[in-house]
C-alpha cells in the first residue's frame, strides 16, 4: 500500500482532523530521508498546523551536533503555512534520568522530547526506570516523552500516567514502534495500557508519527486498532486541538 493511500485512510478512520504532528526526523538526524522544507511542505499538503522537528540528541551516531540546536534561530517558524516547532528528541541515558543535551542548548528548544533509546540506555529496576523518567518529566524544558511503551525500559505505567497529569508532560503513543519491522513484540500491550490508564485518569496524551520521511508525517495508521480497542475519547488526542496542545504545554 502507498504512504499516501495509509495517510488518506488514517484520516478516513478518525473522527477529527489532525492538525499537529510533533514528533519528526529529517536528514539531519542522520538515518532519516527528506530535508525540512520537505518535512514542512509534506505537512501543508497534509492540512496540518503544527509540525514538531525533532532531531535526535547527540548519542545518536550520525545525527546533527550540537551547534544545530545552537543555530536554530535562523530557521523561519512558519514554512508554507505551517507552524514548525525546532526541537529535539533527547535521550535519556540512565535510571537517573541523565539527558545528553546540555541546559544551555534545552534552553534553545522550542519543544523538548525526551526518550530512552535500548542502544544508549543504563537501566535499573522497573522502580528505578520509572523514577528517573518521572525526574525528566519535571524539567520544564521537555514536554513530550517519545515511545513511553516501545519495551526499551521497564516502567509502572500507573505512575507515569498520574505524574503526566501533574506536571504537563504528555506521554506519547508512538505508531513507529508498531511497525511490524521494528519487531517491538511488547508494544501493542504496553500501548493499550496507556491508553487505557490515559483514559482511566483523563489524562491527554498525543500521537507521534515519528516520521523519518515525509511520507510518514501524520500517518498513526498502526495505532487505530488500539484506539478502538480503548474507545479512546478523541477530546484527550491533542494532535486534533493545537489551542490546547499549547496550553497545556505551556509553550
Amino acid at each position: 500500500m502507498e504512504d499516501s493511500e495509509r495517510y488518506s485512510m488514517t484520516q478516513q478512520a478518525l473522527q477529527h482532523p489532525v492538525l499537529v504532528d510533533a514528533h519528526t526526523h529529517t536528514v539531519a538526524s542522520g538515518h532519516a530521508f527528506s530535508t525540512l522544507q520537505e518535512m514542512a511542505q509534506a505537512a501543508a499538503e497534509k492540512g496540518l498546523q503544527v509540525l514538531g522537528i525533532t532531531e535526535h540528541g547527540p548519542s545518536v551516531p550520525g545525527t546533527c551536533p550540537v551547534l544545530y540546536f545552537r543555530n536554530m534561530f535562523i530557521v523561519p517558524r512558519q514554512l508554507f503555512g505551517v507552524r514548525i516547532l525546532m526541537g529535539c528528541e533527547v535521550n535519556i541515558l540512565d535510571k537517573d534520568g541523565t539527558l545528553d543535551l546540555d541546559e544551555a542548548n534545552l534552553q534553545r528548544l522550542d519543544i523538548g522530547i525526551a526518550g530512552v533509546h535500548s542502544e544508549w540506555w543504563k537501566g535499573g529496576s522497573k522502580e528505578e526506570n520509572t523514577e528517573g523518567v518521572i525526574r525528566v518529566m519535571h524539567h520544564p524544558r521537555i514536554h513530550i516523552i517519545s515511545h513511553p511503551g516501545d519495551g526499551a525500559a521497564e516502567l509502572d505505567f500507573e505512575r507515569l500516567v498520574k505524574a503526566s497529569k501533574e506536571t504537563h508532560t504528555l506521554l506519547e503513543i508512538n505508531n513507529h514502534s508498531l511497525a511490524p519491522e521494528r519487531k517491538k513484540t511488547v508494544a501493542r500491550g504496553n500501548n493499550l495500557e496507556l491508553l487505557r490508564l490515559c483514559k482511566q485518569y483523563e489524562v491527554p496524551t498525543i500521537l507521534g508519527s515519528d516520521a523519518h520521511i515525509s511520507y510518514q508525517i501524520a500517518d498513526y495508521g498502526n495505532l487505530l486498532p488500539l484506539l478502538a480497542a480503548t474507545d479512546f475519547p478523541d477530546d484527550l488526542i491533542m494532535n486534533f486541538w493545537p489551542d490546547r496542545f499549547f496550553s497545556y504545554l505551556g509553550i
